[in-house]
């Protein structure tokens, strides 16, 4: 895998939450660290199937691509904590809590993720001001 100058994030683009989410990663990222792309682009299916990583249907965790790494479930969102502005970066400091129990509740929030805060029928589509951090 080549090093990117910035970090990928990969995320359900269905999902009220994950929207939410990437939204929020947006919001707090004033270095623009991250690029984005949905689970469901072309990007990150040609991604995915090159590197033989095989997801869920529908997709349960949002993947960050970083340098040579591929992280999933919590450590995907305590890892994209780590870069982002303010306060939020301290989040990173629950990469102590041991990944098992971390993931087990990931895993319960994105079980129930749909029923509690819905689902769009298609992707969203970024304004032209964000159109640049999207892959796809």
């Amino acid at each position: 895998m080549n090093r990117l100058s910035y970090d990928i994030v990969l995320f359900d683009g269905v999902c009220n939450l994950c929207n939410g989410a990437v939204q929020f990663i947006i919001r707090h990222d004033k270095r623009n660290v991250y690029k984005f792309a949905s689970l469901q682009s072309g990007f990150a299916k040609e991604f995915l199937t090159k590197h033989d990583i095989k997801i869920a249907e529908p997709p349960q965790s949002i993947l960050l691509i970083r340098d040579d790494k591929i992280y999933k479930e919590s450590s995907a969102a305590l890892h994209i904590a780590q870069k982002l502005n303010g306060a939020w970066r301290l989040l990173s400091a629950f990469l102590i809590v041991p990944k098992f129990i971390r993931d087990s509740v990931y895993r319960f929030i994105a079980r129930n993720r749909y029923k509690w805060f819905g689902k769009r029928e298609s992707c969203m589509i970024p304004t032209k001001e964000l159109r640049e951090r999207f892959l796809d």
